[in-house]
C-alpha cells in the first residue's frame, strides 16, 4: 500500500524562483481522508495489502502471470514478456486465446439464462432488452457466420464501425472477436467524413452502421453518414467492398436516406438464413490485434491506437475484478460510449469476461430529464455506477437534489476521464452513493488499455481530488521538463510517466510506427539503443504531482495550463476554484493573449437552474479564484453564458471558447451537440 501519512497542503510555497517550466505552482489544496464503508470491505475481491508487494518492480514481468490467470487459455504462453524489439512490447508470445470464448462461451456452464447485457432504449416507452449469455451466444455465432460465409471475413481483416449504443454494438464487436477479424468503432457522433478518416487509415473491408438512434427524443438519421463515408474514402482512394445496416426496430427500415442496391445489406434480412449456425472461435496469438481506437485526431491525422488480444483482455478482466470489484452478481453500468476506450474496456471486455451484467444505454443521461439515469439504476438493480466527471457536473447541475427521490443502492461508483473537482466529487459521494459506496477516480488513456493510477477501493482511503497511487503493476514516475526525476512526494508537478511496460499497454500507432516512438517514448528515452524496458518509460503527455502520501493528482494534459507571467497555472484548478462559488454549475478556462503577462486566464460559468445572471456573481467567482489561488490566478473576464458549447459525449469544446475569446473563428462547430450557443457566446464576450 501507499504511505498513508496525513494530507498536506500543497508545497508552490516551497518552490524556488529558478523553478523549471515542469514545475507548475499546484494550488488545489489536499483534501481530507475518507474511509471506505466496512461493508465494502468485507466483500471485496481484493482485499490483501500484499499486492503491491507481489507486483513491486522487482517482481516485473512474471508479476503479470496474475493478469493471465483471470483468463481462459487454449494454450498458455511461453514468454511473458518480450522486450526484444522495444518499445515495441509484446506480451504472453506463444499463448493462444480468444476474446469472444472468455467473454460468452465460457460463461455458459455457470450463467447461461443470466442477463450479459441490458439494452435500456432511450425511451422510457420502450422495453428494455435483456440479452442473456445464452442470448448472446446465439447472435454472436448467427453474426459471425455471417461475416465468414457471406463477406469472406477472416483473421486480420479490418471493419469499421459506426454504431450507436445498442446491444447490437457489442454483439458485432464479439462476432469480429470471434473470427481474430480486427474491428475499429468509430463513436457515432462523429461525421462521416470523420469515419471516411479511419476507415481510410485501417483500410476497412466493411463498414457496419445502423440505420437510425435515438438520442433527446429525436430518431436520428444514421445511415446517412454512411453514404459520406463511402464517398469520402472512395474519393480518396479507398472503396468499402459493402455497408452492413443494422436495423434499430428490426423488419423497418427508420432512415430517410435510400439504401444503395448492390452496395448495402440489411443485416436482419439476411439474419435470418444464418439462424442456429455455430462457429468455433478462432485461436488466436495472444499479441494478434484485437481491435484499433482511433484518438480525434484533433492536431493531425487520426492515430489508430493497436491493442493486443491477450495482454489488453487479461487487464481489463483484472482491473474491472479488483478495482472495480466486480462480481458475477452484479449489476454494473458504465455510462460511457462504446465509441471510446472506456466502453471498450469496462462496458464490453472486461465486465463481459467476469461473467457479469452490463447496461447499455441508448440515450442522453438527462434526457428527458435529469431523474433518468437514477430510475434506470433503481429499475436495474445496479449497484456499481461508472461515468465521468463531465457527466456527474451536468447532472449536479440539471438535478442536485434528483438521487436523493430514488432507491439507489451503489456499493461502488467509478469516476474517469478527467479530473474532478473536490466539490463535485462530494456531491457523487454524498448525492449520488448516499455515502455508503466506494469511489474510486481512475486516470488513464487511450493508450493505455485500462486504468494507470487509482485507489485500490478496499485498501486505500478515499481523498477527493486525487486518483491515488498507481495500480498494482504500474510504477509511476515524474520528469520535468529537462529530464530529471522528481523527488517522490515532493509536491510538484511534472510530466507523469510509467517506468515500465504492462499488458493492456497498446501495441503501436497502426501503420505509423516511427509515430508511436517519438510521441510516447522518445523524450525520456535513456539509451535508443537499449534492449532494457528500464531505459524506456512511457510518456503519457499528462501533468501531474505527488503527495506526500503518493497519491497522484492529474493536472491535464501538458498543455491544458496557462503560462501567466512565469506562473504555469493548471487550467483544472481555476475551473475548480470556481466551482466552489454555489451558484456555478460549471466551468470553463480558456488563456488569452495578454501584451504584459503573455497569458491570462479567462473564465466561462454557467449558473445551476433559477440563478439569474449577475454581475455580483461574476466577482464572486473571480474573488474566490483570487482567494483559493491567489492574484496571479485573477481571471481576464467572467463571462456568464447559458450553457457551455460541448459535443454530444458532454464534453466542454474549450477550443471554441478559445476562439471566441481571442476573437478568431471557432472553425466548424455543426457537430456539437448545441451549435446555436456559439454565437451567444459571442454576442455576451464582445
Amino acid at each position: 500500500m501507499s504511505r498513508d501519512k496525513s494530507p498536506r497542503h500543497s508545497a508552490a510555497e516551497q518552490q524556488s524562483s529558478d523553478a523549471t517550466e515542469a514545475q507548475i505552482a499546484v494550488h488545489w489544496p489536499e483534501e481530507a481522508y475518507i474511509p471506505p464503508p466496512a461493508p465494502f470491505i468485507a466483500h471485496a475481491n481484493l482485499a490483501d495489502p500484499d499486492v503491491f508487494e507481489r507486483f513491486s518492480l522487482d517482481r516485473f514481468p512474471e508479476c503479470f502471470k496474475e493478469f493471465a490467470d483471470v483468463l481462459d487459455w487454449y494454450k498458455y504462453w511461453e514468454t511473458t514478456f518480450d522486450a526484444s524489439n522495444p518499445p515495441f512490447w509484446r506480451w504472453f508470445v506463444g499463448g493462444r486465446i480468444n476474446a469472444c470464448y472468455n467473454c460468452v462461451d465460457r460463461h455458459l456452464a455457470a450463467y447461461r439464462n443470466k442477463t450479459a447485457i441490458h439494452f435500456v432504449p432511450e425511451s422510457e416507452d420502450e422495453a428494455v432488452q435483456h440479452v442473456t449469455y445464452q442470448e448472446l451466444y446465439v447472435r454472436v455465432n448467427e453474426f459471425a457466420a455471417l461475416l465468414r460465409d457471406t463477406f469472406g471475413l477472416k483473421a486480420g481483416d479490418r471493419v469499421t464501425l459506426h454504431l450507436p449504443m445498442v446491444a447490437e454494438l457489442p454483439i458485432t464487436m464479439l462476432a469480429c472477436a470471434r473470427l481474430g477479424v480486427i474491428h475499429s468503432q468509430v463513436f457515432s457522433g462523429f461525421s462521416g467524413v470523420a469515419c471516411a478518416d479511419r476507415i481510410l487509415d485501417s483500410e476497412s473491408r466493411l463498414l457496419i452502421t445502423m440505420d437510425a438512434y435515438w438520442r433527446g427524443g429525436k430518431l436520428i438519421d444514421h445511415k446517412e453518414k454512411a453514404d459520406i463515408a463511402y464517398t469520402e474514402a472512395a474519393g480518396r482512394g479507398h472503396t468499402i467492398e459493402n455497408v452492413l445496416v443494422w436495423q434499430r426496430y428490426p423488419s423497418r427500415y427508420s432512415s430517410p436516406t435510400a439504401l444503395v442496391e448492390g452496395r448495402d445489406v440489411i443485416v436482419n434480412d439476411l439474419l435470418k438464413t444464418f439462424r442456429g449456425k455455430r462457429v468455433d472461435p478462432v485461436q488466436m496469438p495472444a499479441e494478434a490485434p484485437l481491435f484499433l481506437m482511433y484518438t480525434s485526431g484533433t492536431t493531425g491525422r487520426p492515430k489508430g491506437c493497436q491493442h493486443s488480444t491477450g495482454g489488453f483482455l487479461a487487464y481489463v478482466a483484472w482491473t474491472s475484478k479488483y478495482i472495480q470489484d466486480i462480481h458475477p452478481e452484479d449489476v454494473y453500468w458504465c455510462m460511457a460510449d462504446i465509441g471510446w476506450i472506456t466502453g471498450h474496456s469496462y462496458i464490453v471486455y472486461g465486465p463481459l469476461a467476469l461473467g457479469a451484467s452490463s447496461v447499455v444505454y441508448e440515450g442522453v443521461p438527462t434526457w428527458p430529464d435529469a431523474g433518468r439515469p437514477w430510475r434506470i439504476a433503481e429499475n436495474l438493480g445496479v449497484n456499481i455506477f461508472h461515468t465521468s466527471p463531465t457527466a456527474i457536473r451536468a447532472l449536479r447541475r440539471s438535478g442536485p437534489d434528483e438521487p436523493a427521490k430514488y432507491n439507489l443502492r451503489f456499493k461502488h461508483m467509478t469516476t474517469v476521464g478527467e479530473p474532478i473537482e473536490p466539490e463535485v466529487w462530494k456531491w457523487y459521494l454524498e448525492s449520488v452513493g448516499k455515502n455508503k459506496a466506494v469511489i474510486v477516480d481512475t486516470w488513464w488513456q487511450t493508450e493505455t488499455g485500462g486504468f494507470l493510477c487509482s485507489t485500490v477501493p478496499a485498501l486505500h482511503r478515499m481523498k477527493p481530488g486525487s486518483t491515488g497511487p498507481g495500480i498494482p503493476g504500474i510504477h509511476p514516475v515524474i520528469y520535468d521538463d529537462n529530464g530529471n526525476e522528481l523527488e517522490r512526494g515532493c509536491g510538484k508537478a511534472g510530466n507523469i510517466c510509467i517506468r515500465n511496460p504492462w499488458p493492456g499497454a497498446f501495441q503501436t500507432i497502426w501503420k505509423a510506427p516511427e509515430r508511436y516512438v517519438k510521441t510516447y517514448y522518445a523524450r525520456y528515452c535513456k539509451d535508443t539503443k537499449s534492449k532494457d524496458w528500464r531505459d524506456w518509460p512511457y510518456m503519457t503527455g499528462d501533468g501531474a504531482v505527488e503527495a506526500a502520501d503518493g497519491y497522484f493528482r492529474i493536472l491535464g494534459r501538458i498543455d491544458d495550463v496557462i503560462n501567466v507571467a512565469g506562473h504555469r497555472l493548471g487550467t483544472k484548478e481555476i475551473e475548480s476554484a470556481a466551482l466552489l462559488v454555489p451558484d456555478v454549475a460549471e466551468a470553463a478556462v480558456v488563456p488569452v493573449a495578454d501584451e504584459i503577462k503573455g497569458k491570462v486566464p479567462e473564465l466561462y460559468v454557467s449558473l445551476k437552474p433559477g440563478i439569474e445572471p449577475a454581475a455580483e456573481i461574476a466577482k464572486r467567482v473571480s474573488d474566490q479564484v483570487v482567494a483559493r489561488i491567489g492574484a496571479i490566478a485573477r481571471p481576464h473576464q467572467v463571462v456568464i453564458v447559458p450553457d457551455m458549447p460541448k459535443t454530444r459525449s458532454g464534453k466542454i469544446m474549450r477550443r471554441v471558447l478559445a476562439a471566441i475569446s481571442s476573437h478568431q473563428d471557432p472553425g466548424d462547430v455543426s457537430t456539437l451537440a448545441n451549435p446555436e450557443i456559439v454565437d451567444t457566446i459571442k454576442e455576451l464576450n464582445k
